[in-house]
């Protein structure tokens, strides 16, 4: 078998047609067990790193309402837009979820909110 060189296989790449490149792909990922996938893991590596650093979706999770139940409530009828009486009944549970599946920065204006009323707060 007569050695090619770099520039004969480049020439070959160049004139290909895509089904032909295909083919070869699929020839030599069946002939050295390999595959064409990496540059997709390469692609997921940034959004490990994302996920490391901390959830981007959490829940807001009132677990005391502290010496100020009515100021609390008012701010949970303003943040769910529930009615007076909907959002008492929500702050006489705690713990009870506040707002779920929002943004990290959402879920600290919440809480930021909720514990100036007064109220102790989880983000999970």
């Amino acid at each position: 078998m007569a050695k090619l060189s770099h520039d004969d296989i480049l020439a070959y790449l160049e004139e290909a047609s895509i089904l032909e490149l295909n083919d070869l792909v699929k020839a030599i990922e069946e002939k050295f067990g390999v595959t064409a996938a990496a540059p997709v893991a390469v692609a997921a590596a940034p959004a490990e790193d994302g996920a490391a650093a901390g959830p981007s979706v959490v829940s807001v999770i009132l677990s005391s309402f502290g010496e100020s139940k009515t100021a609390v409530i008012k701010v949970v009828k303003e943040i769910t837009g529930l009615g007076l009486v909907e959002a008492k009944g929500v702050v006489d549970k705690c713990p009870s979820p506040i707002k779920e599946n929002i943004g990290v920065e959402e879920a600290e204006e919440i809480k930021k909110k909720l514990v100036e009323a007064g109220a102790t707060v989880e983000i999970k």
